[in-house]
Order: structure tokens, then C-alpha cells, then sequence
């Protein structure tokens, strides 16, 4: 029992070598550079989706914004509203039809 695990034990020393450690630090440092760039990678995923989220939320509260104001200028632009925001300028709505004034020395100059 005893030797098997010294045998084990020998056997993983094989494995982790100095000599092999030295000569794989190229491909460990290659990992790490990896892992640091998978990292960096989902930091800056996390902070796109959070940007992305925050316009959106500023786009909807813009289009609510539009669509208020637009009702809003609709409704005042209507005939009746806008006949009671004159009223206090004293301007009023016509009630006969406007008169056409023709100029007779037009008329004249082409005979």
C-alpha cells in the first residue's frame, strides 16, 4: 500500500517537473493572457447591455414626450381653441364672408 502511493507520488513529481514547468511558460503565460481578455471581454459586455438598456429608456421617455406635445399643438391648433386665445387680444372670428375689392385701373391698362 505504501509503496503504491509512493509510486503515485513519484509519478505526479514526473509530471510537474521543473524542467517541463520552464518549458511550458510561453503556453501558461499564452492561457493567462487568455483569461484575461475573457474577463476584460465580459466586464465590457455587462457595461454595453447597461448603456443599451439606459437609451432605450431615454428613447421611450422622449417618444412620450413627442407624442404629448404633439397632442397638445393639435388640440390647440384647432379652430374653436384657437378663436378663445385670441379673444383676449381682441381679435374676433369673422362672421360674414370677406369682401373682394377689385382695382379698376388694372382692368383698364389691358383694354
Amino acid at each position: 500500500m505504501q509503496d503504491q502511493q509512493e509510486n503515485n507520488r513519484q509519478d505526479w513529481k514526473k509530471v510537474f517537473n521543473y524542467r517541463l514547468i520552464v518549458k511550458n511558460i510561453p503556453f501558461i503565460l499564452f492561457l493567462a493572457g487568455l483569461a484575461v481578455l475573457y474577463i476584460y471581454n465580459g466586464h465590457y459586455a455587462d457595461k454595453l447591455i447597461r448603456k443599451i438598456s439606459s437609451t432605450e429608456k431615454n428613447i421611450k421617455e422622449l417618444q412620450y414626450e413627442y407624442k404629448s406635445i404633439k397632442s397638445e399643438v393639435i388640440f390647440r391648433s384647432k379652430a374653436s381653441e384657437l378663436a378663445k386665445a385670441v379673444v383676449p387680444m381682441g381679435l374676433k372670428e369673422l362672421r360674414v364672408a370677406p369682401l373682394v375689392i377689385v382695382d379698376s385701373s388694372a382692368n383698364k391698362k389691358e383694354d
